[in-house]
């Protein structure tokens, strides 16, 4: 579990001996330091494997309503839901109407119920195909080993880049997450595991810095080289 700064959530002791690096720098976090030393930034990851995990699960936070709250900044600080109409379901909710209880493929006239002040949008799948496609562009330029999951959500091996990227894959995936949020305004959260199969705890992140992360509850079906 990781506490509001992004740091590992153990006794003192045990902290002062993972290692870890700067989520916004990428620079290394030792000593047990609760900032980085180099840029003063309290996201600070830790684990004591966080060099040696190489397998990624990457999924998108809350993806339909993030984009439409990045094109519509009047949406910023509000309640968003997006789907249907009265009859219809909730294809996705922002995490502030999920605070009320709205949740995915929940009946729309149960989230109005919940959350009456929602901004109810309609669904663009055209545009949520296209900035799917942008963020899988993103995750090929680290490795060609993605399975895809759905249409924001992947499985990801890095196992045998660090060379070619100059970096751990740990450090790797916090640049991607960085590269994702800048260049297309939504943000990801990010699992690592050691095995292709069997999910581990963490080292995990959000983009999301203050909110809980928990380890992947998937494992891939099938690992391929995607083309």
């Amino acid at each position: 579990m990781t506490g509001p700064a992004g740091v590992t959530a153990t006794n003192e002791p045990l902290r002062r001996s993972l290692p870890g690096f700067c989520r916004d720098c990428r620079g290394d976090a030792q000593d047990g330091v609760s900032r980085c030393p180099a840029c003063g930034s309290p996201r600070v990851l830790r684990h004591p494997e966080l060099d040696a995990l190489a397998i990624a699960h990457v999924d998108c936070d809350a993806f339909y309503a993030t984009i439409e709250k990045r094109d519509d900044p009047t949406l910023a600080d509000k309640p968003v839901i997006v789907g249907g109409r009265q009859r219809g379901v909730v294809l996705t909710a922002c995490y502030v109407a999920r605070t009320f209880g709205v949740r995915s493929a929940m009946p729309m006239f149960e989230a109005r119920r919940l959350c009456p002040h929602a901004s109810v949008v309609r669904p663009d799948m055209e545009k949520y195909a296209r900035v799917g496609r942008e963020v899988r562009a993103l995750m090929f330029k680290l490795t060609p080993s993605v399975e895809p999951v759905s249409i924001d959500e992947a499985f990801m091996d890095l196992s045998g880049t660090a060379r070619l990227h100059g970096m751990s894959p740990a450090k790797a995936l916090a640049r991607f997450a960085a590269d994702v949020e800048n260049s297309l305004g939504i943000t990801v959260s990010i699992g690592l595991s050691s095995n292709k199969f069997i999910p581990r705890s963490p080292p995990i992140w959000t983009s999301r810095a203050a909110l809980p992360c928990s380890a992947p509850a998937r494992r891939p079906r099938s690992w391929r080289r995607s083309r």
